[in-house]
């Protein structure tokens, strides 16, 4: 297996932490399995047909009132990055052939490009997609270390060679003005590269990480231009960083220097111990830094003014996303993946072993969580025992998402699907809270209320609450034998009533409990602020 292989699984998806039990790569057959392959002249091939329904899709399309998912035609395409173009249209790459593709959300109709640069039967992870002011569209290839534009108008694909030590992995991609920015994610820097130039006069500009040996997670520009982003070591930790790009640059011009020391324009924060794999970052527009966990159910807030992080939680996944035939999974974990704001200034996530897409929106401290409906059963603890894999079992793999107004289009990795979150959809309930903060001591208890209140003309069945904590001296517990799966009638308000406790050992500071309910395919919490004094 090739070491790029092995970095997929490991860094990008850590399935096999979540699970609890061996899978096989996500990019590469096992090194001595031969099997037998029926030839089907399509993107299926790169596959032996025993993993063609864990990798190639487990199903048809499938819908919500919230959300659409639209079967890609050709098989087994494996979508990845996705954007959209100034008219809606919706481009994704396609992992597993070296193609875009553009999907008409008028005709709903599907465009595939073929990539003649592409070699037969290779595959790459296209993690970073951007759409070009020139119509064009450019993404990054970790497999061959390259950068693609692809022009709409002459559907023309070009190749640029990335700068590379041997190690590199050009991950996320965006386009800010007349530069490109991307992250090398084990080759330990960003990148900035201006697209005009010719792709045989290219001049890029390296920004160094202050950690040796570390990853270079995602970034992003706050309203001053500065470049954020993260490097951490594995199961390790790391630090949030911050490159004072116009200070750079007007240095660099004064001084008549072409280059000058860039670390001198870095400003380094320690992440907290909690957050251990921050993929996706992103900036609201009070200036505040938001960071996705990969390897938690966590995301968190970067004050720069105070310096201080707060860290908040999703819901538990459903049981339908991990199975747990096995008994194995004692705690399932949501893994927050890569992190955007919107116009509205809410964030936006994909939840990938929930098989979420959530909006959270900071002003209101609320948390929404669509479910998507398609699910893969062989990327989870789906087998119980006979052979047979459950049905509505599993995660498509959703990873990544684009937002275009009230619509988030995502792409499922292994489900051969694209789908869209309809924002505009009315909530079937809310969720009011007796009040969205409380103080407590070590060791104390205090008796809490929220009501939930339908909003639908329908009886919901199988809605369950949502209790979450951050820290585990944080406990909430139900009171009135209230149970925590029920049905909830279309024209009475529910209360809710529990406890909120800290234990002895509490540690004084502010925290987050997430309070709500979900359906099968939406949840709808609110936190509460717990200040431990």
């Amino acid at each position: 297996m090739k070491k790029k292989g092995l970095i997929v699984v490991f860094f990008f998806g850590g399935i096999m932490v979540t699970s609890g039990f061996g899978i096989q790569s996500m990019m590469s057959p096992p090194p001595e399995y031969d099997p037998d392959f029926t030839i089907t002249g399509t993107p299926a091939d790169n596959f032996p047909d025993v993993q063609r329904a864990q990798f190639c899709g487990s199903g048809n399309a499938k819908s919500t009132d919230f959300v659409q998912e639209f079967s890609i035609p050709t098989p087994c395409t494996n979508p990845l990055a996705i954007v959209t173009d100034y008219d809606g249209n919706v481009w994704f790459a396609q992992t597993n052939t070296g193609k875009l593709a553009k999907f008409d959300p008028s005709t709903e109709r599907f465009t595939e490009y073929d990539n003649p640069l592409w070699p037969p039967g290779e595959r790459s992870m296209m993690w970073g997609i951007d759409y070009a002011p020139d119509d064009s569209v450019w993404f990054t290839d970790e497999r061959f270390d390259s950068i693609w534009k692809f022009s709409t108008i002459d559907e023309k694909y070009e190749r640029l060679a990335y700068p590379s030590d041997g190690n590199s992995l050009p991950q996320r991609l965006q386009i800010v003005g007349s530069q490109i920015i991307i992250n090398d994610f084990t080759g330990n820097k960003l990148t900035l590269l201006d697209p005009n130039q010719s792709s045989d006069d290219v001049n890029y500009l390296s920004i160094p990480s202050p950690v040796d040996n570390s990853v270079t997670a995602d970034f992003a520009l706050d309203a001053n231009d500065n470049i954020w982003f993260t490097n951490w070591l594995f199961q390790q930790g790391g630090v949030l960083v911050k490159f004072n790009q116009n200070g750079y640059l007007s240095s660099v011009a004064n001084s008549g220097e072409q280059f000058l020391p860039l670390l001198d324009f870095i400003e380094v924060y320690q992440l907290p111990p909690e957050l251990l794999t921050p993929n996706g970052a992103t900036v609201t527009d009070d200036g505040t830094i938001w960071l996705a966990d990969t390897t938690s159910s966590f995301f968190f807030s970067f004050d720069p003014l105070t310096e201080q992080f707060t860290q908040y939680v999703t819901a538990e996944p459903q049981l339908s996303t991990y199975g747990n035939q096995t008994g194995i999974i004692k705690s399932p974990i949501s893994r927050p993946y890569w992190i955007e704001s919107d116009d509205q200034g809410r964030l936006v996530f994909n939840e990938q072993t929930a098989n979420n897409i959530s909006i959270m929106d900071p002003k209101s401290q609320s948390l929404i969580e669509y479910h998507i409906p398609s699910k893969n059963p062989y990327w989870g603890d789906c087998d119980p025992g006979t052979g047979v894999m459950l049905p509505n079992c599993g995660i498509s793999q959703i990873f990544d998402f684009t937002i275009d107004g009230e619509k988030i289009w995502f792409t499922e990795w292994v489900e051969n699907n694209i789908g869209v979150v309809d924002t505009s959809v009315p909530l079937p309930f809310e969720i009011q809270l007796e009040s969205d903060s409380l103080t407590l001591a070590p060791g104390d208890t205090q008796h809490f209320n929220f009501i939930v209140s339908p909003k639908s003309q329908k009886d919901m069945l199988n809605v369950s609450l949502i209790l979450s904590t951050t820290h585990g001296f944080l406990d909430v517990d139900l009171v009135n034998d209230t149970p925590k799966i029920f049905q909830l009638d279309s024209d009475v308000p529910l209360p809710i009533h529990m406890t909120i406790s800290a234990s002895n050992d509490a540690i004084p500071g502010t925290y987050k409990i997430l309070l709500g309910v979900q359906s099968p395919d939406i949840a709808i919490s609110k936190f509460v602020t717990v200040t431990i004094v």
